[in-house]
């Protein structure tokens, strides 16, 4: 499929930078197998590169794991211990797309996750929110515009070794789900310079 048969209003090709301030990585577990707890990571960086054949587009991004927030102190630093996500080990996680594909009305992205130590293929099913003018270029509203993506897809935190994979549901009073939700809300600001 080229670009000719997917159709993108307002499409601009260029390399973007993620905006952190106008964008979130956040995840969803269950806790007791009850009840959802949220979270989020503060700290990441990232680019998206639109091609002139939209499925010619990549992605790369960086995800501070110190930065982790749930809304709960003494339970984000059990999450940075050992523990689980060992951020003194693996300080970040990294994903880099290997392709995209239509899928519906939206498209999915193919990457690799690496996280704690390991690399797997974790597909995102991927929602365009749009491009327009970036308002904050005032010196030259020619130059600049901004695009919105929504990326959601779900991991197994067990394949990727974290936390204890002897507490599974059933088995030992397990606390906290073996998936998890991942969901991406990302503005960024296209590089002209």
């Amino acid at each position: 499929m080229t670009a000719e048969l997917v159709e993108i209003p307002g499409y601009v090709a260029g390399t973007w930078a993620i905006d952190p301030i106008h964008s979130g990585v956040g995840f969803t577990i269950r806790h007791l197998m009850v009840s959802k707890v949220r979270g989020r990571f503060g700290t990441f960086e990232g680019t998206v590169v639109t091609a002139d054949d939209v499925l010619d587009s990549s992605v790369t991004a960086t995800i501070d794991l110190a930065s982790v927030d749930t809304g709960n102190a003494q339970r984000d630093e059990h999450v940075r211990s050992a523990d689980f996500l060992d951020v003194a080990t693996y300080p970040t996680m990294t994903y880099r797309s290997t392709g995209l594909r239509p899928e519906g009305d939206d498209f999915v992205v193919d990457g690799e996750l690496s996280l704690h130590g390991v690399t797997r293929q974790v597909p995102l099913r991927l929602e365009l929110g749009g491009f327009g003018p970036d308002p904050f270029r005032q010196d030259d509203p020619s130059k600049g515009a901004r695009a919105g993506f929504t990326a959601t897809g779900e991991i197994s935190r067990l394949e990727f070794g974290v936390g204890d994979s002897s507490k599974v549901p059933g088995a030992s009073g397990l606390a906290l789900s073996e998936k998890v939700q991942i969901v991406l809300e990302i503005e960024a600001v296209l590089q002209t310079d």
